[in-house]
């Protein structure tokens, strides 16, 4: 095999990769719920609540949250942290699917420790069709921004919340959503 040969196979593993994370995690945009019953977008003028999220160098306050089936929340969150830390809401094993991608914007430099580089994430997106992070559960902030998710939860669901940066799920950063009646 050439340089050039093994290269393309890289290339295209990787793109393999991507894809099948991208289109797992996906399952809770518009259009993909059926796939998983995660829940979905919120509207604004739906919101029965808001929950104040900080995140913390590997760990979340609150620890857990309790939600009704159907409620529509608005989650204000807080990057209280060092380093940069995701709030995503998803099942267990979403997070670990989506966990390969987040590494992959490691290694391209999107995720550098304390800062997101958008010039770095514009490329992954233009070359692999990720890298952006931009998913309506989701939302990736650096030390001292705020960000909010609406979402509507679903019923019957056995969700969390998690940071997905490489090694904060391992050493903790998750939670799980309570969904009662």
């Amino acid at each position: 095999m050439t340089k050039q040969t093994t290269k393309r196979a890289a290339f295209a593993a990787a793109f393999a990769m991507a894809f099948m994370v991208s289109t797992n995690f996906a399952i809770a945009s518009p259009g993909h719920s059926a796939k998983k019953n995660v829940g979905e977008p919120g509207k604004s003028s739906d919101v029965t609540r808001t929950i104040n999220v900080k995140m913390y160098d590997n760990y979340y306050e609150p620890e857990n949250i309790s939600a009704k089936e159907g409620e529509t929340v608005k989650f204000v969150v807080t990057n209280a942290g060092e380093l940069v830390h995701e709030f995503n809401i998803a099942t267990g094993e979403m997070h670990k699917a989506h966990q390969p991608e987040m590494m992959m914007m490691q290694e391209h430099g999107v995720l550098d420790g304390d800062r997101i580089n958008m010039e770095a994430a514009k490329a992954m997106q233009a070359s692999m069709g990720h890298g952006m992070h931009n998913d309506p559960n989701s939302v990736l902030l650096e030390p001292g921004k705020t960000g909010e998710v609406i979402w509507k939860f679903p019923e019957h669901a056995e969700l969390e919340f998690a940071c997905n940066v490489p090694g904060h799920y391992d050493a903790g950063m998750v939670g799980k959503f309570k969904l009662t009646h």
